[in-house]
């Protein structure tokens, strides 16, 4: 897109439903990508495979929260298995580097001793959750990231998870593909509300983060 994308005009972008990518790596440029359908991932309605359930609770890595954030996408954005190239480029990262710095952009980041293996990040806006891309470095780091995101997300009072584009992936957590205009009138009143940021560095145990995950409805404390 023409000119340079700030921060407020990027927020502006997902209040209306749409986001950022670029073409390669090394592409400069920023487009902005409405698609026809999308991915969400229903908070109330999240599966963990039973397997998952339990490399969960055995807490095989260390969580933490917004201590790592350019190397989660510097991550994301490095190349891996089937995944050659990626579409967060120099701009982006600088977008949620700064979007970071204002605490809109978030990491959950997998460590296990001492070493980053695994994590995702995304922006949040009223109680919408963006999610934008994740990593593993080791076997289902980045599976054990999204259950503790999504029991923090339900603990601080959050309503939407965006996945952006559905995947074979995301389907086994219970994502769903809706049409856009769908999942536009699911925006809008999750933008109103105001969720409990500190929800998102609760530490919480494996057995926690898989209750607080599935239980039907959740009261914060």
């Amino acid at each position: 897109m023409p000119g340079r994308l700030d921060v407020e005009t990027l927020l502006a972008c997902y209040a209306r439903g749409v986001f950022p990518m670029g073409e390669t790596r090394d592409d400069p440029r920023v487009f902005l990508v409405e698609p026809d359908h999308r991915g969400v991932i229903p908070l109330e309605a999240f599966h963990i495979p039973a397997r998952l359930r339990r490399t969960v609770r055995g807490e095989p890595f260390v969580i933490r929260v917004n201590t790592a954030f350019a190397a989660v996408v510097d991550a994301c954005a490095a190349p891996g298995p089937g995944r050659e190239d990626s579409w967060i480029n120099g701009p982006i990262r600088r977008l949620y580097l700064e979007l970071h710095g204002r605490g809109q952009a978030h990491s959950l980041e997998c460590w296990k001793d001492e070493v980053l293996v695994g994590g995702l990040y995304g922006v949040t806006l009223g109680g919408a959750f963006f999610g934008e891309s994740m990593f593993s470095r080791v076997t289902d780091a980045s599976k054990v990231a999204l259950v503790h995101l999504v029991a923090r997300l339900r603990l601080g009072g959050w309503r939407l998870l965006d996945a952006q584009f559905l995947t074979d992936h995301l389907s086994r957590f219970g994502a769903v593909e809706t049409p856009q205009e769908t999942y536009l009138r699911m925006l809008e009143p999750a933008l109103r509300l105001q969720p409990d940021l500190a929800a998102l560095s609760r530490p919480l145990s494996g057995t926690d983060a898989v209750t607080y995950a599935l239980q039907p409805t959740i009261q914060a404390s």
